[in-house]
């Protein structure tokens, strides 16, 4: 889909577009430079609730790490781990 660029730099993005993408008149879009490719990408209303879980894996990494210490020290390997002490 080509678009003309005006004297001003302004770009009409096409009302299909708009209305996919729910961009309305004082919507914030951020213009990103790939290298050769400009991309409009429209701006978060809340990046920290919008972005929750888009890195999710199979199994949580914070949980994992949990059952490892518990492990640890149900073996007691923990209650006998003395902090060293270094000569200066």
């Amino acid at each position: 889909m080509a678009v003309i660029v005006s004297e001003k730099g302004w770009v009409v993005i096409p009302a299909e577009l708009r209305k996919k993408y729910n961009l309305h008149p004082g919507a914030e879009v951020s213009v990103v430079d790939y290298g050769g490719v400009l991309a409009l990408i429209p701006a978060m209303t809340n990046p920290v609730r919008q972005s929750a879980g888009m890195l999710k894996g199979k199994t949580s990494l914070t949980r994992a790490l949990l059952a490892a210490h518990r492990r640890e020290r149900s073996r007691g390997r923990w209650s006998r781990v003395r902090p060293r002490q270094f000569r200066v």
